[in-house]
């Protein structure tokens, strides 16, 4: 073999081994800590599989942690022991938390860092002005994003001689009565009553929960939740639970949605996210935005709930180009649309949103789309971008304990309101004295 030939075929064969060698290369590793379980952890699966089978250099390994709380937790523990994931869901009322914490790679840096031009714009903005900083700058990625909207049975209502879901609180009064007279056992009952209640009820009626914007511009922020709208709110329902036009099942979502889905009650306020439980009912169903005050003739936005997708710090640059890519890949416009249909949780881009639209996917399934509309009817005010409260969990633990006295007949609304300020207000203090 000539000189020439020999050298060719020697470089033919350490090309060989090289790209044989890369090809088998193990993928790197993304870790996924979430909170997501059976329904929506199947669809999450089947988008990370969807994008591990996209491409070979990267591998996002979901790791299911237990509840919001636990997984927060969890995520915390790991980072202080040095053994943190690459990707942690945080339920929406821990995003203070997560912001003061110098544990997070903001998403708008991670995105710029990684190459990736992301139109910001181009996302439902009721959504991204949740997590974004004073700066304008977003720190997570929107994930499961929901609003609470009303559920309502339709076969109780057409007993109950009602063709129409109530549009305000004054008409929600005279439904519920109709529908227990009618033979239903309970008029309405709402999953997370502080998130509904509360936080939605103040956002929609545009009235602050707390000072300084709902916490957005500062720390030293002070609980408002005892104003006269949400007392008297407070109070119109321990009327109604009196004469079970209101039944309060828990704190969280289950026995409202067993109560909803059993013929219990006839109405249901509760997440979105909701909607696939929906799909198991044996009666017919709507759904419908929430009420409003009838003084209110142009209701705010709804505010979010559900969770968003922080990256925390202390991993190599190899892995955070991963993160990166898999982020944007969640954001395409085929998987907000799988996402969007088999959770009922919101798409959070305007390119899905709108290829769902032309589809006339919104004219087979309208209550799909209840939750998106009533999100996006105005524009956010500082009363209705959202929640900006450190230890807000907390918070809610107590509003919770509250409401249970009234609704036990131990207080009034108005000793309720006020006694969760005062417990409230002393949580800020710490998590402001800690922070600082």
């Amino acid at each position: 073999m000539k000189l020439r030939q020999f050298a060719v075929v020697l470089a033919m064969g350490i090309l060989t081994i090289f790209l044989a060698s890369d090809l088998m290369a193990a993928p790197i590793e993304i870790q996924f800590w979430h909170a997501q379980r059976p329904p929506r952890e199947d669809t999450l699966i089947k988008i990370i599989e969807a994008y591990n089978n996209s491409q070979t250099k990267f591998k996002v390994v979901p790791y299911f942690k237990g509840s919001y709380d636990e997984t927060l937790n969890a995520g915390i523990a790991a980072f202080r022991s040095k053994k943190q994931p690459h990707i942690l869901q945080v339920y929406e009322v821990g995003t203070q938390t997560m912001m003061l914490s110098k544990a997070i790679y903001p998403v708008f840096n991670l995105m710029k860092d990684t190459g990736y031009k992301i139109d910001w714009r181009s996302y439902l903005q009721p959504v991204l002005s949740y997590y974004v900083s004073s700066k304008g700058e977003l720190q997570s990625m929107p994930f499961n994003s929901s609003t609470p909207i009303m559920y309502y049975n339709k076969d109780y209502f057409k007993k109950a001689g009602l063709t129409d879901p109530p549009r305000t609180w004054d008409e929600m009064g005279e439904a519920t009565k109709k529908l227990v007279e009618s033979g239903c056992q309970y008029g309405l009952t709402s999953a997370w009553q502080t998130w509904v209640m509360i936080e939605n009820y103040s956002a929609i009626q545009n009235i602050p929960l707390a000072t300084k914007a709902d916490g957005f511009d500062g720390l030293d922020t002070q609980l408002t939740i005892n104003n006269p709208m949400v007392v008297h709110h407070m109070e119109r329902l321990k009327t109604w639970l009196d004469d079970k036009r209101f039944s309060y099942e828990e704190r969280e979502y289950k026995g409202p949605e067993a109560a909803f889905l059993s013929g219990k009650c006839a109405i249901l306020m509760d997440s979105i996210g909701a909607i696939g439980a929906m799909k198991g009912a044996k009666f017919d169903w709507g759904a419908a935005p929430l009420p409003v005050e009838a003084s209110m003739k142009n209701p705010q936005n709804s505010i979010i709930g559900g969770a968003s997708l922080w990256v925390l710090k202390g991993h190599p640059k190899a892995e955070y180009q991963g993160v990166a890519d898999f982020l944007a890949y969640m954001g395409r416009e085929d998987m907000q649309i799988l996402w969007h249909k088999e959770t009922g949780y919101l798409p959070i881009t305007l390119a899905s949103y709108n290829k769902l639209k032309a589809d006339g996917y919104y004219e087979e399934y309208p209550y799909q789309e209840v939750g998106i509309l009533q999100l996006t009817r105005r524009d956010p005010t500082v009363n209705s971008r959202g929640i900006r409260l450190g230890s807000f969990s907390q918070i809610r633990d107590v509003m919770n304990e509250e409401l249970e006295m009234l609704w036990q007949g131990k207080k009034t609304a108005k000793q309720a309101m006020d006694e969760a300020v005062s417990r409230g207000n002393e949580i800020l203090r710490q998590f402001e004295k800690r922070s600082k």
